[in-house]
């Protein structure tokens, strides 16, 4: 799908845990099904939990609701309406509201990804953390005909120091993410926020450039006379695929309307469309999908000559 490969995530390791074997296997819903990987959500909020058919808590700490490391089933995602609210919760489902809205037919599996302490603050969550959630999804993506998974969740450090064009190193994430790519489902994951660092010049954020990923980057055009690309939004000619818009209205936890900014946003807008798209092309693969969306982007100028193109939804239905 692009170039290269990875090395580790948000902060910490801890062994590989392995996930029960789903015994029943026939598909519960016709509609295909987005899994999103990320912080927690809000289910009491209808807009959500209409689309929502399934819940999972994988973690590196024992604090699924349950106490332990691993939930499944209602109940697994949320967390006090205290804690979800506060900056580091709320991000799942500001991510949900965004997924929905741009393509209101599609379903979605949760699948959380970061734990909590007592006090409600985050704790880390590292490679094998994304490595057990996409197993998960390995597993039971044909029970819930799960045709796509959005992880907008990404770092710079371990690229920081690297030199351009090789930054990438492989981790026991690269044969994970592309399996799933192999056998009709596409991860995607945001190029990252952190442009402005110079060390991140004409690179993007671990995981998005994992070769067989795909990574997204972010167009400014919310009161816009025409598009542009996002200041924050990392940039690497060679491995960002598709380009989103970088800020949406969203939905926080306690059911509050607001606005969502970054590359976060605009994985979940090319993901939830690139379902939609699937939907309407069912014969297409996923090469031949991700190829059209490419092909059906507008580009985006700007001082840098970089090369953006803004997806465009209606030119991929319509030819």
């Amino acid at each position: 799908m692009k170039k290269l490969i990875t090395m580790a995530l948000i902060a910490s390791s801890i062994a590989i845990t392995t996930m029960p074997a789903q015994a029943n296997l026939k598909p519960r819903t016709l509609t295909p099904t987005l899994a999103i990987l990320d912080t927690a959500l809000d289910t009491s909020i209808p807009s959500i939990s209409s689309k929502l058919v399934y819940e999972v808590c994988i973690l590196d700490w024992e604090s699924c609701p349950n106490g332990k490391s691993f939930m499944e089933g209602p109940g697994s995602t949320v967390l006090p309406i205290k804690f979800l609210q506060s900056p580091d919760f709320n991000h799942g489902t500001q991510m949900a509201s965004i997924a929905i809205a741009n393509n209101p037919t599609l379903n979605i599996v949760f699948v959380r990804i970061y734990g909590n302490t007592m006090s409600g603050k985050r704790q880390t969550t590292g490679v094998n953390t994304l490595v057990n959630a996409l197993n998960w999804v390995q597993k039971n993506k044909d029970k819930y005909n799960i045709v796509a998974v959005s992880a907008s969740q990404g770092t710079p450090t371990p690229v920081l120091n690297r030199p351009v064009g090789n930054y990438c190193d492989a981790t026991v994430l690269n044969p994970v993410v592309s399996n799933l790519l192999l056998s009709g489902v596409p991860v995607f994951f945001p190029s990252g926020n952190s442009a402005e660092n110079v060390k991140m010049k004409n690179k993007i954020e671990w995981p998005s450039c994992i070769t067989e990923s795909i990574a997204v980057g972010g167009v400014e055009t919310l009161n816009l006379d025409k598009p542009q690309i996002s200041l924050t939004s990392n940039y690497d000619s060679k491995l960002v695929d598709l380009w989103g818009e970088v800020q949406q209205p969203s939905i926080f936890p306690g059911n509050v309307n607001g606005y969502s900014y970054g590359t976060s946003v605009s994985t979940q807008v090319i993901a939830s469309k690139y379902v939609l798209l699937k939907s309407s092309k069912p014969n297409l693969t996923v090469s031949q999908l991700i190829d059209l969306m490419k092909t059906s982007s507008v580009p985006v100028s700007n001082n840098l000559m970089q090369n953006v193109y803004l997806f465009n939804l209606s030119k991929a239905l319509n030819g």
